[in-house]
């Protein structure tokens, strides 16, 4: 039995434990407030999904996911998360989150930057290219459907989407190669962490990733990546 502590209960978060259920993970899932204010979402994701407090789910889990973005002033549960892997699928918005001046210089990346707020934990990027909702406009039947469910399929399909991650920890990089497969993703390692602006809004990989793309696909779509690009809108 493994279990995720996911920190963040909006969209993404609620999606992510949504999918992890599936895989047959356990999940322990927090928000900013107290865990009574998730006993309707918790009830929706089934007996495997406990909601706590954010500390409590930190300690208990296997590895964890902050999903919610990064802010200076954050307080984390640092000596909680110490050691473990902790997945961050941040994105840089500049309208949500304003300017970060180091960031838009190229000096750092928001990733780091959460690294540094966590200094005793592993940190990845990881499900930052996949879409949490459906499709705004639905085509077709299943449009409706997030994207990380949709788009995921067994292992050597041939239309296997793959998604990125960067890390400065190899161990790291393998938790979320795992969890990508059980998942129905393959995975590209687009480390170490300072690589992570590659696959940040603007770039090829990111105007690729709402249909999905392969292995070979993304891997390229990365490569071809430069820093003029980035739109941190």
């Amino acid at each position: 039995m493994t279990i995720i502590g996911i920190l963040g209960a909006g969209q993404a978060g609620s999606t992510l434990a949504r999918a992890a259920i599936a895989a047959e993970y356990d999940v322990l899932i927090a928000n900013s407030r107290s865990p009574e204010t998730l006993d309707v979402l918790v009830r929706a994701l089934g007996p495997r999904a406990r909601a706590t407090w954010a500390a409590d789910a930190a300690a208990a889990a296997d590895f964890a996911v902050v999903a919610f973005p990064y802010a200076p002033g954050h307080a984390l549960p640092v000596a909680e998360l110490a050691g473990k892997v902790v997945l961050d699928n941040n994105n840089y918005m500049v309208w949500r989150d304003g300017h970060f001046p180091d960031v838009d210089a190229g000096v750092t990346t928001v990733h780091e930057l959460r690294q540094e707020q966590l200094p005793g934990a592993k940190l990845a990027k990881a499900f930052s290219h996949i879409q949490f909702h459906g499709r705004p406009e639905v085509r077709v039947p299943g449009d409706e459907v997030p994207a990380l469910m949709r788009l995921a399929r067994p292992a050597g399909a041939p239309d296997r989407s793959a998604l990125a991650v960067s890390s400065d920890y190899p161990e790291a990089v393998e938790l979320v190669t795992d969890f990508y497969d059980r998942l129905g993703f393959d995975t590209v390692d687009n480390s170490p962490l300072r690589e992570s602006w590659r696959s940040t809004p603007g770039t090829p990989m990111w105007q690729a990733s709402f249909e999905g793309q392969t292995r070979e696909e993304l891997r390229r779509n990365l490569q071809r990546a430069e820093r003029r690009m980035l739109r941190p809108t």
